[in-house]
């Protein structure tokens, strides 16, 4: 999942969600976060590590991001996955320093 910003800004913090705890059971995914200038030359920003997502928690997921980090793109690869045999996310929130 990639996400333009429409300009480079400073980002401190992504939140991620799955649907509401009636529809989605806990699980845990495992996300990078990498990020580019141009939409073109990404790099990783936080690397590969697992996320819970749990309905006690209202299934969502806050990464914070190293101080300083400029970007325009936004882009989420995932790799695993243990509720589904893929990476699932409903929303993206990107949030200033």
């Amino acid at each position: 999942m990639s996400v333009d910003l429409g300009a480079s800004q400073a980002v401190g913090r992504v939140v991620l969600k799955l649907p509401p705890a009636a529809a989605w059971a806990a699980r845990t995914q495992t996300l990078t976060v990498l990020g580019s200038p141009d939409g073109s030359a990404f790099r990783t920003i936080v690397a590969a590590k697992g996320y819970r997502f749990d309905p006690a928690t209202g299934n969502t997921v806050s990464i914070t991001l190293p101080v300083g980090i400029q970007i325009r793109h936004l882009r989420l690869t995932g790799t695993a996955n243990t509720g589904w045999p893929a990476v699932q996310l409903s929303e993206v929130e990107a949030y200033r320093s």
